[in-house]
């Protein structure tokens, strides 16, 4: 939401500088306001409970849905501290998807052949990853992230567990929905909207008002003076009033 114009200024000086600083104000917040609803990254809200030599998938999604083939994603381990005979202090990822494929040039050694992206995911937002016979070592926090996402929130931490002992027989986690930091993407989208709309609204009539206010309290304080000084020239031999 752009907002522009010009305004010509008649008050007091009071009013009209706080008529100024309300405007400006005002419409920073609209700024703000307008943000709302756009897209953001969400990952699950529980810790993912997975049995040692099964699959699991780590929930990680873009809502509103968006594709994502033409986007950076990394998948990493915040928790990882760097090789300190690496002089760039880099970490390595567990997974990175760039130029629409994997690149390996800077996975760790212990991931490689284990993990996988859907491509039908990113086609809709779905950033999830599936990692392959886990082991007790895999266990800990991951951090999805896209870099070059336009919105408010660009990253989620999921936390992997790791069971040693099953009697499990399916090999994979799917995700939960209910886990999710966010509501349904399908209603999460017309509610987003409608409070980004409702609270615009909001913002310029109090703008409004308040500027209005701040324009007849100018008028009124200078209407005062006038007043005291035609006083003062009824009665020249009295003080002059502040």
């Amino acid at each position: 939401m752009v907002l522009s114009g010009s305004f010509m200024v008649h008050f007091g000086s009071v009013g009209s500088s706080f008529a100024l600083w309300t405007l400006i104000v005002c419409l920073s917040s609209a700024v703000w306001t307008s943000s709302e609803g756009q897209p953001r990254v969400v990952g699950s809200l529980q810790p993912i409970v997975a049995f040692l030599g099964n699959d699991v998938i780590l929930p990680c999604r873009l809502q509103p849905s968006l594709n994502l083939e033409g986007l950076t994603v990394e998948w990493s381990k915040p928790d990882l501290k760097p090789d300190p005979s690496d002089r760039l202090s880099r970490v390595d990822y567990v997974h990175l998807y760039r130029d629409r494929r994997e690149d390996m040039d800077m996975k760790l050694q212990s991931y490689i052949g284990r993990t996988e992206l859907s491509k039908d995911g990113l086609k809709s937002g779905d950033i999830s990853l599936k990692i392959l016979n886990v082991t007790l070592e895999d266990g800990g926090r991951y951090r999805c992230f896209i870099p070059k996402l336009k919105g408010p929130v660009k990253e989620s931490v999921v936390t992997l567990v790791v069971e040693p002992n099953s009697v499990q027989t399916t090999t994979e986690t799917p995700p939960d929905p209910r886990d999710l930091q966010t509501p349904d993407p399908n209603n999460e989208t017309n509610v987003r909207a409608g409070r980004s709309h409702l609270g615009t609204l909001i913002v310029v009539v109090v703008c409004v008002l308040l500027v209005l206010g701040g324009g007849v309290g100018g008028y009124l304080l200078k209407h005062k003076k006038q007043q005291k000084l035609l006083k003062y020239d009824d009665a020249p031999n009295k003080p002059l009033p502040v």
